[in-house]
């Protein structure tokens, strides 16, 4: 039970009373009906406001019992105004004897790394380059203008079509990584100008909801690799990941699929070649965050031409010319976004929910691949996939600085810092 106390104001008049609750008590609290979280010591009840969460009400609730601290500084650019919208859910705070990590957490680890981000804050690690992300968005518009003139000077031949797929893959992977971008808060100061690119990024360039995205990749990045909590690794019925999964299924003797041939078939199923052309629309257009009440947006469609290059092909007297050259372009692109986004997460160590801290759940669940100009562009930065994790809005470019300062962190703790690099990554992936 909560225990009250009082506070004297300058006025003479008493302070409203304040609680105080133990770990033990918070932690009943993380049922679909019932949800509370801590944050900075500070006991929040966001039992009713989880579903007004702008992130989703699933990346909220996965944090419901526990302390929630390096969550919410991981995920909100501007704490302060986010405040506001706390303070009315404010309940209490943890009792003076408890400590301000929950099931025995290393305190010393935690309060260490919340000094890196502050330092990395100091660094100005945190501020995004106008010229990198200008450069970057150029040198999409540049492989679009390219494929634009080569369709008006050269038409659209077979050998032409084969050139103008390959331009335009590149161009859609990359502007794939600058939603991310965007999606992150990690280009503009204010959360409003990101969320306005990224929606017209991902709706029209990549034929997708920001909603939608929002929805499962935040909780991706609160429980990387947690079954029942990272949607990523949710997919029971056509793939059993991990070490626990297997043995799980196993007992209960479950065989949706041949899981003994799942390395077989994960080229034929939901990765590629049909993962965007086809489970994409599937996931999107079934998703109830498709559209939003607050924010509605309904997705282009993915499997039809998104710029300018594609529609010309709807001058064809053929159709058909129209959906092979989408669906060529989605097919490539597939292959490119899945083994990039895989390489990282899969390899890793994938189970149900152990309660670590901030640093030690995300490194279990992520590795790095080894720096590049090249693979720095080709993964979107995504080679640096721990310091992202870590720090989801601080903007790419950074992430290099970072890195010494996590390392050494990690080497003082043990904590297993794995990088590799990018065709082991891949091969990983099969094993």
């Amino acid at each position: 039970m909560g225990k009250g106390g009082e506070q004297g104001g300058d006025s003479g008049e008493p302070a409203a009373q304040i609680r105080f609750y133990t770990w033990e008590e918070i932690q009943k609290h993380n049922l679909r009906t019932d949800k509370w979280l801590v944050i900075e010591r500070k006991v929040y009840n966001i039992t009713k406001w989880a579903n007004r969460h702008p992130g989703g009400q699933r990346v909220i609730s996965h944090c419901a019992g526990e302390d929630a601290t390096d969550a919410f500084q991981a995920f909100h650019i501007n704490p302060t105004l986010v405040q506001k919208f706390l303070k009315p859910l404010l309940i209490g705070e943890l009792a003076p004897g408890e400590p301000s990590q929950d099931r025995g957490k290393n305190s010393q680890l935690v309060e260490d790394f919340r000094t890196l981000r502050k330092t990395a804050e100091d660094m100005n690690l945190f501020q995004a380059s106008p010229l990198f992300f200008s450069i970057y968005l150029g040198h999409i518009i540049a492989m679009e203008v390219l494929a634009w003139l080569m369709v008006s000077y050269f038409g659209t031949g077979w050998i032409t079509t084969l050139i103008l797929a390959c331009i335009l893959t590149t161009s859609q992977a990359q502007a794939g990584w600058l939603q991310h971008d965007f999606g992150h808060l990690s280009v503009f100061k204010k959360s409003s100008w990101n969320h306005i690119v990224h929606k017209f990024v991902i709706g029209h360039l990549k034929g997708a909801s920001a909603n939608w995205w929002n929805h499962r990749h935040f909780q991706h990045h609160a429980k990387p690799n947690i079954f029942k909590k990272d949607p990523d690794v949710n997919m029971l019925h056509i793939f059993v990941l991990g070490d626990t999964q297997p043995v799980e299924y196993g007992k209960k003797k479950l065989k949706y699929l041949p899981y003994n041939h799942q390395h077989e078939y994960f080229f034929l199923s939901k990765y590629p070649p049909s993962s965007l052309p086809f489970s994409w629309n599937a996931l999107v257009l079934s998703s109830p965050h498709c559209v939003s009440r607050a924010t509605p947006q309904i997705p282009t469609h993915p499997t039809l031409p998104q710029d300018p290059v594609q529609s010309n092909y709807l001058m064809s007297p053929r159709p058909v010319e129209i959906v092979i050259f989408s669906w060529f372009c989605r097919f490539l692109e597939s292959h490119w976004f899945v083994w990039v986004t895989q390489m990282n997460h899969i390899p890793m160590e994938i189970d149900s929910e152990k309660h670590r801290d901030w640093l030690s759940s995300q490194l279990a669940a992520t590795c790095n691949i080894e720096q590049s100009f090249f693979n720095d562009w080709f993964t979107g930065h995504l080679n640096f996939q721990i310091e992202h994790h870590l720090f989801p809005t601080m903007p790419r470019h950074n992430f290099w600085k970072v890195k010494p300062l996590v390392k050494s962190l990690c080497a003082k703790y043990g904590v297993h810092y794995e990088e590799k690099p990018l065709g082991k990554a891949f091969v990983d992936i099969i094993g």
